[in-house]
């Protein structure tokens, strides 16, 4: 069996939300509101939702943060890869590799 015959045509880190740019400055700075008080209240989903449609780096990147302190990394690396948190990315890459490293050994 070819393992990479499984990999998904999108890729590892498809995000399934197209972002939005045709909304007024008024518009984004209530939606984003919103999409904090989703995350605060504990609904993750409609969040995520808001802050990729919006391009919200500062809420993808606290998406991120959550799932990784979830013991999700593969979501919060999807989350950093979005917001262009590139020390994240970096620093989740290096710790990914020192796991292959231990295996290797």
């Amino acid at each position: 069996m070819n393992i990479l015959a499984k990999i998904p045509k999108e890729g590892f880190l498809k995000t399934t939300v197209e972002r939005r740019d045709d909304l007024s400055s008024q518009d984004r700075i209530q939606l984003i509101r919103r999409g904090n008080e989703f995350f605060n209240g504990g609904n993750v989903e409609m969040a995520r939702k808001i802050f990729l449609t919006l391009g919200y780096k500062d809420g993808i990147i606290r998406l991120g943060d959550l799932y990784y302190s979830k013991g999700e990394p593969l979501e919060a690396l999807k989350m950093y890869k979005e917001a262009d948190a590139t020390a994240k990315v970096d620093e989740m890459t290096f710790q990914m590799a020192q796991v292959i490293k231990q295996w290797l050994k």
